[in-house]
């Protein structure tokens, strides 16, 4: 499976999402490689910093410019490619989108973060005019934990509603704003490696909707 992380907004979470589906894909002893195809470099540091600790090797490898070659020659070699493409249009992101099967774009719960959506509509629908097989779908990150906050359940009733975007999937998980994801970052793991039991619940329960 070729498996894209991408949007129009930075900041959403998207290495974040990277390099925990490829920890929890290694963990459940599948082939998988990380390509980083954002110019920050935020899965490579990441991954640089995971080598240091002497953390199981998970293979990550650096994207840049038209990606489809390099995604395809992958796609031959492992049996999952998961690609970071950054939070923004670029010729990663759309070279990415036309050989991917999978595209899953991290929206925050808040008004501006929703109406990037219009724009990921225009580059998704642009994709499947050569990409036909390819599925769309949106998830929840970030999302406050307090009870009393309904954010949540308004972004999830806007993505549903998203006009004239029919393609666009909500899936089920949602992740949570826990600082546990971002000290796993910093040491090169993933959450699922960590004792945070809910953060851990949130990314098996993601992976298991897209590889499973």
């Amino acid at each position: 499976m070729i498996l894209l992380v991408g949007g129009e907004k930075g900041g959403t979470g998207k290495s974040t999402a990277a390099t925990n589906l490829a920890v929890w894909c290694a963990l459940e002893g599948m082939n998988v490689i990380l390509l980083d195809a954002d110019s920050q470099g935020t899965s490579r540091n990441w991954n640089d910093r995971r080598q240091q600790a002497g953390l199981p090797n998970i293979p990550c490898q650096a994207g840049t410019g038209n990606i489809f070659n390099h995604v395809q020659d992958l796609a031959k070699l492992y049996e999952h490619v998961i690609i970071d493409a950054g939070g923004r249009d670029s010729k990663e992101l759309r070279s990415a989108a036309v050989v991917a099967d999978i595209w899953y774009t991290p929206v925050q719960a808040s008004q501006p973060d929703l109406e990037t959506l219009a724009k990921v509509r225009e580059l998704a629908q642009q994709a499947q005019a050569m990409n036909q097989a390819l599925s769309i779908h949106a998830f929840v990150t970030r999302a406050p934990t307090h009870p009393n906050i309904d954010e949540l359940a308004e972004a999830k009733n806007l993505i549903a509603d998203f006009p004239d975007f029919p393609e666009l999937q909500l899936a089920d998980s949602v992740i949570f704003e826990r600082k546990v994801y971002r000290d796993a970052m910093i040491e090169g793991r993933g959450v699922i490696e960590t004792g945070n039991s809910k953060a851990k619940a949130e990314i098996q329960l993601l992976a298991q909707e897209i590889f499973q």
